[in-house]
């Protein structure tokens, strides 16, 4: 079969600071083309609709797949997938991706019949069962992970081994237009999979069931060897839980000598307990570490389900400068913050060398906050789900909660965009633009045409074209079997020696008994 394989235009965030390759996307395409099918990817984050239309024209794929893996993405899925059950009736049209897996009913409720089916959980591991039946006219509800309007098929099924499915980087168009900060242009890889953590703000653990499974250090380093771009952002929920992986992967790429910059993410205790791991990576080419905070404050952390203590987290921030890396922390504007906590927050940031994002609270389908704040949203338009707007009630006027957020999130821009970033960055963007990559120079001064109070505020006026369904009633025990697209297999899915899932036990659950998950 042919399929054309589609990622959906850039978010609020990503129009500044970062666009990453759609990593998951080629995964899935690596794995269609595995089992012989004829695959091509258009990204529309770097093309257009009329792109879009061209290659569809082109091409002729049988088969159409839609990446939805942001929740604020879904309104111009839907759009295109209308439009494209109405120019090409016979075309069969299906979505996968995170986001999508939590509420595979609402959006083909929603679609009107313009998407065939939805794939939940890992498409790389039933991309190619799907695309089979869809060939062969037999039941797609055999599928795992598979949901039409008929029903739900078996549950998901993960991938066999990571090491099997590599992704299709070579379908890709325009890689040169990839970065994040000076990594320019960028290629995003995996080192592993799933997070055993569960904070209650994230969906990462209740999409993989808890599970945390890793990429061979050898396929790695053959991955890497391949890969022409000269920066790489590792895309791990959290990097080098297993200081005996992060290890092996650092001896194969100094063995073979490769030579690549290096940004990644990961915990404050994580990074404390393998120091050696961080301090080897830091002399093979890591520079950049970003550190979710989450809250600068004890009960901020608590209410995040955080258990890294204070001391702690601004220990590892003392210990990532001490090695030379470039920190980048991540903090979470909650919607009851007054002006004189955001001004406090304002202080804090400009007393720290490192660089500060400010998000925005936002309960999202799969994770717990969503269970327990749904019904007090203040919209149900998808488009506003994107961590930069408020979709819950703030404690200031909407239009203050704004100019405070903006106001705070302008620190960054302050510090390390505009000039003052190009002062210290002179030597990076005079190599960068004789080499004609522009991504990270540009992106020095669009900070306010996109960050702007009066635009966020003026996104809620706008009237929604999809909405979620209003949700039922809070139950005050939430069932977080229930919250899963993977069920949780327990030990035997994380690929931990004892010691390391003793410290995740401990770390996620403190003083309470740990879940048997």
């Amino acid at each position: 079969m042919k399929l054309l394989a589609v990622h959906p235009s850039a978010l609020m965030y990503t129009r500044v600071f970062l666009r990453l390759e759609p990593l998951g996307l080629e995964l899935v395409a690596g794995a269609a083309r595995n089992e012989g099918h004829d695959v091509q990817i258009i990204d529309l984050q770097v093309e257009t609709h009329e792109d879009y239309w061209k290659r569809l024209a082109d091409f002729k794929p049988d088969a159409i797949c839609f990446s939805g893996s942001y929740l604020a993405n879904i309104p111009e899925i839907l759009d295109l997938c209308k439009e494209t059950k109405q120019r090409m009736p016979g075309k069969f049209i299906f979505v996968g991706g995170h986001s999508v897996s939590f509420i595979a009913p609402d959006v083909l409720q929603l679609s009107e019949g313009a998407i065939d089916c939805i794939l939940k959980g890992e498409g790389d591991a039933t991309v190619g069962l799907l695309l089979d039946a869809i060939e062969k006219k037999t039941d797609l509800l055999k599928v795992p992970g598979a949901i039409t309007a008929d029903g739900e098929g078996p549950p998901p099924i993960f991938v066999k081994s990571l090491d099997t499915v590599r992704p299709a980087r070579d379908l890709l168009h325009h890689r040169n237009k990839y970065f994040i900060g000076t990594l320019d242009p960028a290629a995003s890889i995996e080192f592993a999979r799933g997070c055993p953590w569960d904070c209650t703000f994230c969906s990462a653990w209740t999409f993989y069931g808890r599970s945390y499974r890793t990429v061979s250090p050898q396929v790695i380093a053959d991955e890497l060897e391949a890969l022409k771009e000269p920066g790489i952002f590792i895309v791990d929920d959290v990097a080098f839980v297993h200081q005996e992986h992060g290890m092996a992967i650092a001896d194969e790429i100094k063995k073979r000598g490769i030579k690549k910059e290096y940004y990644l993410e990961t915990r404050a205790d994580v990074l404390l307990r393998n120091k050696e791991v961080f301090k080897t990576w830091s002399e093979i080419g890591l520079t950049y570490i970003f550190i979710g905070l989450e809250a600068v404050d004890e009960e901020g952390l608590k209410q995040f389900r955080k258990r890294v203590s204070l001391d702690a987290n601004f220990e590892a921030l003392d210990y990532a400068r001490s090695l030379g890396l470039t920190v980048a922390i991540n903090i979470i504007a909650d919607p009851s913050w007054t002006r004189e906590r955001f001004e406090a927050v304002r202080q804090w940031c400009l007393e720290i060398p490192d660089i500060v994002n400010i998000s925005v609270t936002t309960p999202y389908p799969g994770t717990e906050i969503w269970h327990r704040e749904a019904r007090r949203l203040t919209t149900r338009d998808y488009r506003l789900f994107d961590i930069q707007h408020a979709v819950l009630p703030t404690t200031l006027p909407l239009p203050e909660f704004y100019k405070e957020l903006v106001k705070t999130q302008q620190v960054l821009n302050t510090k390390h965009m505009g000039w003052e970033a190009l002062k210290g960055t002179v030597g990076i963007a005079t190599r960068l633009l004789l080499h004609g990559q522009t991504n990270f120079v540009k992106m020095l001064w669009k900070f306010n045409s996109v960050f702007d109070p009066k635009l966020q505020l003026s996104d809620h006026m706008r009237k929604p074209r999809y909405e979620m369904p209003v949700q039922p009633d809070v139950v005050d025990k939430i069932d977080r079997k229930a919250l899963y697209v993977h069920g949780p297999g327990g030990r035997r899915t994380r690929a931990l020696d004892d010691a390391t899932e003793g410290f995740v036990d401990k770390t996620r659950m403190g003083a309470e008994a740990a879940a048997a998950e």
